[in-house]
């Protein structure tokens, strides 16, 4: 089992061991701009799936959606880049069924049979811990005001525990992702929650390495405070500056003036050495979980690999372990997108519109299923070399 040491991660014998891979983003928590769709909740396109198409099939769309987005030789193919870890996001509802919860055990499996460290991370929790469409929400984040959604989410995660304790090749427990609490009384509800979880989890699991998000999209570690536990590590996500990283702003440039701030590698580097500091001075190592950047072309025309490079460096400069977001996407204008990217535009991405991306399968599905089915698959999405190349120089020792 990897545990924490001071603000290191080591393995069974006390060696040092740096966390560097890659998200499975859009797999078991789908996400519509990476299928290039609308940001619309999870639960909202399967429900208007549902209602065109019927129980059946959209049991029949998960099935194979979840079979063909990800296959064994994407593990394969991960560990053959040179990375060592990979991040797996679900949501809450996909273990609420034994049929999910042998899709995150076969998952695990095949991290055993390429030797590379897995990250169970739930995406969305009980009721949503955000008001965003990547935690399952609709405009509202119950979990923070309703006890049921909290008992569900120790709940869930204790079968979690019971389930992956023994599995050595699972590096951790990626408690929530990205939770918001904009009260007054965040630190209070964050740290109280993040204390019961721990405290349930480890009266089952008491090996694994527990990653703690920090408030506000995981960005303000000072809401978790100091350890309260053993085997405690501080996840991060860096996107910064959004406006660039997510192409929000069209023609922005990287290094370069960005929304009236320079931003270069010595920028990068004061923004993350609060980070450094809060893990030194609370002994715990520093997981950036997420990280990314929209690639408007595959070298880089507008500085992406060199931000890519820059924050890389930072990392390693600091001892920070990480994970890109994310592996795979539909080429995008917006939004972080993959080490592969989908630059085909066959009826159900519909580039030009009106209904573009996914929502395009409600009317689709049942004539094109095959095609639709066969685009998932990795070999037809291009390898951006360049970012995978870089990535892959980046080992951290």
């Amino acid at each position: 089992m990897l545990k924490t040491k001071n603000s290191t991660i080591v393995d069974s014998k006390g060696r040092k061991v740096f966390l560097h891979g890659v998200n499975l983003g859009g797999w078991l928590m789908m996400e519509g701009y990476i299928l290039h769709g609308r940001n619309i909740a999870e639960k909202i396109f399967k429900a208007e799936f549902k209602k065109r198409c019927g129980r059946k099939e959209l049991d029949n769309f998960t099935k194979l959606y979840r079979n063909n987005f990800i296959t064994e030789a994407d593990f394969k193919n991960i560990s053959s880049l040179g990375f060592n870890c990979i991040r797996i996001p679900f949501n809450y509802r996909l273990i609420e069924k034994e049929d999910g919860l042998k899709i995150l055990k076969k998952a695990v499996r095949l991290c055993e049979k390429y030797r590379i460290y897995c990250i169970l991370d739930m995406h969305a929790a009980p009721g949503s811990q955000n008001e965003d469409w990547h935690s399952d929400s609709y405009g509202k984040a119950g979990l923070w005001k309703n006890k049921r959604h909290q008992e569900k989410f120790f709940k869930l995660w204790e079968l979690l525990a019971y389930t992956f304790k023994d599995k050595q090749i699972v590096a951790g427990y990626d408690a929530l992702n990205e939770p918001v609490i904009k009260t007054s009384d965040a630190g209070k509800k964050l740290r109280g929650l993040y204390v019961k979880l721990v405290k349930r989890i480890r009266a089952i699991d008491k090996n694994h390495i527990i990653f703690l998000e920090g408030n506000i999209w995981s960005q303000v570690l000072k809401d978790i405070g100091r350890p309260f536990a053993d085997n405690l590590s501080y996840s991060v996500h860096y996107y910064h500056p959004l406006e660039f990283t997510f192409n929000f702003h069209y023609g922005l440039k990287y290094p370069g003036d960005i929304m009236g701030e320079y931003w270069d590698a010595d920028t990068i580097r004061k923004r993350l050495k609060g980070y450094y500091n809060y893990s030194k001075k609370w002994n715990a190592p520093i997981f950036a979980g997420e990280f990314g950047v929209n690639s408007r072309c595959a070298a880089g025309c507008c500085g992406e690999l060199a931000w890519v490079k820059d924050t890389l460096k930072c990392f390693k400069e600091f001892g920070f372990h990480w994970t890109y977001w994310t592996y795979k996407a539909v080429g995008n204008s917006a939004f972080p997108d993959g080490i592969y990217q989908y630059l085909g535009n066959p009826l159900w991405v519909n580039r030009q519109g009106p209904v573009y991306g996914f929502e395009n399968l409600y009317a689709l599905w049942k004539k094109h299923k095959k095609e639709i089915v066969e685009s998932w698959k990795t070999k037809n999405f291009k390898k951006q070399k360049g970012l995978a190349n870089l990535l892959a120089s980046f080992k951290p020792i």
